[in-house]
């Protein structure tokens, strides 16, 4: 497997942003307090159409903050995002989100599970039963399609998360700890397939993950955010290759690029403990 070092990735220097936060921040009111929580920003963010960011930080940063803002689950307190040129107001069409939580639905097969959405939507059913059905082949899972969730491993139950996102045919992918609950060697071959999927699709790929070992891996960049409230405080390239997969974890400069996240992280993560 090649992979570019000295080169930072092409698509971090396509110069069409696909997501634009300006100066967003996010500042809540305490329950039952007159006090209130600065938990994010200001941030200045440009995601590249197509490429894959990931964010790490230590805990209550606003990494999931972030992510709710890309999703139009949540309204900065100042500034604007960003999609495709506009602004994002709801749930843009073109979006999809998958949570760290197991969201799929218990009472529902995998196959009912993956066309719930599009059924909502009132897509055609012919149409519904060729993007399940790719969507099914394409996380592996064409011979549980009659299961229900409680018969799956984690791992599969997440392929079927995905699966539903999947076949929204989102152009921008917004993924919250998917992987979070695996054991890591269930993280790494989940990781092998997201980077499939990233492929395949051509998508915009947000991760947000604790793991500096999935973001190395995974990412042509990697944000790392301050303690609470979060910003950026170094965008780390990281030069692999488009074709990686978890191989890549065993080349020299793997442990050289995960040492460097972890020294922006540590100082941050030991004012996190300090302060609360």
């Amino acid at each position: 497997m090649s992979v570019a070092l000295a080169e930072p990735a092409v698509v971090a220097a396509v110069a069409d942003p696909h997501v634009r936060l300006t100066g967003v921040t996010r500042v809540f009111s305490r329950r039952g307090s007159t006090e209130s929580v600065h938990a994010l920003g200001p941030i200045d963010l440009d995601l590249m159409r197509g490429e894959f960011f990931s964010v790490v930080g230590p805990s209550g940063c606003g990494k999931s903050t972030l992510l709710d803002v890309l999703a139009g689950l949540a309204k900065p307190t100042e500034g604007t995002a960003e999609f495709e040129g506009r602004p994002i107001d709801g749930v843009p069409a073109g979006v999809g989100v998958v949570f760290q939580e197991d969201a799929s639905f218990p009472w529902l097969t995998v196959e009912d599970n993956v066309a719930f959405g599009l059924r909502r939507a009132g897509v055609d059913p012919a149409e519904i039963a060729r993007r399940v059905d790719y969507a099914i082949g394409f996380v592996g899972l064409r011979g549980f399609v009659d299961a229900y969730p409680a018969q799956l491993s984690g791992g599969m139950r997440q392929r079927v998360c995905i699966a539903r996102t999947l076949v929204t045919q989102p152009r921008l992918i917004l993924l919250d700890e998917p992987f979070g609950a695996l054991d890591q060697q269930t993280r790494l071959l989940m990781g092998d397939e997201l980077l499939r999927l990233w492929r395949e699709t051509a998508a915009t790929v947000l991760l947000i993950t604790h793991a500096l070992d999935e973001a190395a891996m995974l990412s042509d960049r990697v944000g790392v955010m301050s303690a609470r409230p979060g910003v950026f405080i170094d965008i780390v390239e990281t030069g692999w290759d488009a074709e990686r997969d978890s191989r890549i974890v065993s080349h020299p400069r793997f442990g050289d690029l995960t040492g460097h996240l972890w020294e922006k992280l540590r100082t941050e993560s030991l004012k996190h403990l300090r302060d609360g």
